[in-house]
């Protein structure tokens, strides 16, 4: 396995940090499943913007053809799916590994997904639904969820340089989403560290109630990592003997063969 080299990252104090791009970003973003159309008023108050930027970002952005206004409220228009689907016919791989994420459902009946890390919430890039849901929440690509809480996001956190991931650790809220959840920090960061070591993970209901999930880090060819797959199920269903006997050896399976295929 091979050590990425560190990414530079630009703070946004740098001379070369483009101030509106990150802003014009950030508008596009304040939309979401709980906020589809926003008044101008509210996407101000949503980025932190004061109205009169926030104005020169929507209206710039409606003539680019991103955003939609209707009356007094905007809404992004189907042009934004291009940013989404850059990224996706940029990493060709996906193609590859959603057939492995059928495989594993067709063959266990249990919801399989790939995550990638984004700051601090693990976002969801391709997925196998299986019949039967177990959030309350819709998951489907592109939902984020808190890293700290779930097993694509603790694999992939755990994968992180030590830096920066002793960085990510001191930033995030430590929250209680059942009482389950660890939420003390060297604990967790135990836990990552045994993560590392045994190279899978297993969050047991601390994202939610009845939710028990079970993931592993794929990487490419060449050591890179790719993200994190994994499998999620009722934990009234599936026991943990059967996580780490049956669906462990098939998901490690899964990751061997998508290493051998992508380059």
């Amino acid at each position: 396995m091979s050590t990425q080299p560190k990414e530079e990252s630009l703070s946004p104090d740098d001379r070369d940090f483009v101030t509106a791009l990150a802003s014009g970003l950030d508008v596009i973003l304040a939309f979401d499943s709980d906020n589809p159309r926003m008044t101008l008023s509210e996407v101000a108050a949503k980025t932190g913007m004061n109205r009169a930027r926030a104005r020169r970002f929507l209206l710039t952005l409606h003539a680019l053809g991103y955003v939609r206004k209707q009356n007094r409220q905007f809404e992004l228009a189907p042009k934004a799916l291009q940013l989404g689907y850059a990224y996706l016919s940029a990493n060709n791989y996906r193609s590859v590994i959603q057939q492995h994420l059928e495989d594993i459902t067709q063959t266990l009946g249990e919801s399989s997904s790939l995550g990638v890390l984004d700051g601090n919430e693990v976002m969801y890039v391709a997925r196998s639904s299986a019949p039967h849901r177990l959030m309350a929440i819709t998951l489907s690509i592109g939902t984020r969820l808190p890293a700290v809480a779930t097993s694509m996001g603790r694999v992939l956190m755990a994968y992180l340089p030590e830096d920066e991931r002793e960085a990510l650790l001191e930033k995030t809220e430590l929250k209680a989403y059942t009482e389950h959840t660890i939420t003390d920090r060297q604990a967790l960061r135990e836990c990552l560290a045994d993560v590392r070591r045994q190279g899978y993970c297993i969050v047991d209901q601390e994202l939610d109630s009845g939710l028990r999930s079970l993931a592993v880090p794929a990487f490419d060819a060449n050591g890179k990592l790719l993200g994190a797959i994994n499998i999620s199920t009722n934990a009234a269903r599936i026991d943990m003997q059967t996580l780490t006997d049956k669906f462990l050896p098939l998901l490690l399976e899964k990751t061997r063969q998508i290493q051998m295929q992508v380059t």
